[in-house]
């Protein structure tokens, strides 16, 4: 119910052995509901797995979507990602992911249950530290992206709206990405990192510049570093 609710669904909730109140209606239930019912209405199997893409499928059902011919990613990139999915343009999901490692199987979870003949995956160009460890992430997992100028993406909106942003940075062209990127956090990137350390652990510690650049250049999480028992070595 939460995803739905997030993606602004009307949903009812019907008794497992209910009449669907329309003959076309979308509804979820178990594999041995859906299996069992195959018939009546549009059915959707769903469980706690694949929660987001058994909704997307419902989407897609609503709009009519039969065939993808470019299935498109946006990436806001940030230390908690935006990320839009589009359908030759119509919009599919949004979401806002926790931690930047969860970006490339968050694509890859999301592609492998489309048919698509086309996919393309394209990241704003702001927050460098950040973009550049998602791009390496992304081409290690065989993900090919493009870069876009963010700047024509954040006009008009409010700050840190990320996956408004997302959105926007999925349906405009960029330049293909091909090589890896070197991650050379600066001083100001180390310093940020120590002021999030301090936020997280409620102004008990600030990690030292050695974690703090274990922790940009991903060898390590923030969670990770402000543990006081964790050891770089």
């Amino acid at each position: 119910m939460n995803e739905l609710k997030k993606r602004k669904l009307r949903f009812i909730l019907l008794e497992h052995d209910a009449v669907l109140p329309e003959r076309d209606m979308i509804w979820f239930g178990s594999e041995v509901e859906t299996a069992r019912f195959r018939n009546e209405g549009k059915a959707i199997a769903v469980s706690i797995e694949n929660i987001i893409e058994a909704v997307d499928k419902a989407v897609r059902l609503l709009r009519g979507i039969t065939q993808v011919n470019r299935l498109y990613f946006g990436i806001d990139p940030g230390p908690r990602p935006g990320i839009a999915w589009l359908a030759d343009g119509a919009v599919l999901g949004v979401a806002q992911l926790e931690h930047i490692e969860h970006v490339s199987g968050h694509i890859s979870a999301i592609a492998s249950t489309l048919d698509f003949k086309h996919m393309v995956v394209r990241i704003g160009d702001g927050a460098p530290l950040i973009r550049d460890r998602i791009i390496n992430d992304c081409l290690t997992h065989s993900i090919e992206l493009e870069q876009v100028n963010e700047s024509k993406t954040s006009r008009g909106l409010l700050r840190h709206n990320h996956v408004v942003s997302a959105i926007r940075i999925a349906l405009l062209s960029g330049k293909r990405v091909i090589e890896f990127r070197t991650v050379q956090p600066t001083e100001g990137d180390l310093r940020e990192i120590q002021r999030q350390s301090r936020k997280l652990s409620n102004g008990r510690n600030t990690i030292s510049t050695e974690l703090a650049y274990d922790v940009a250049t991903g060898k390590c999480s923030l969670e990770q570093a402000t543990n006081e028992n964790y050891s770089s070595s």
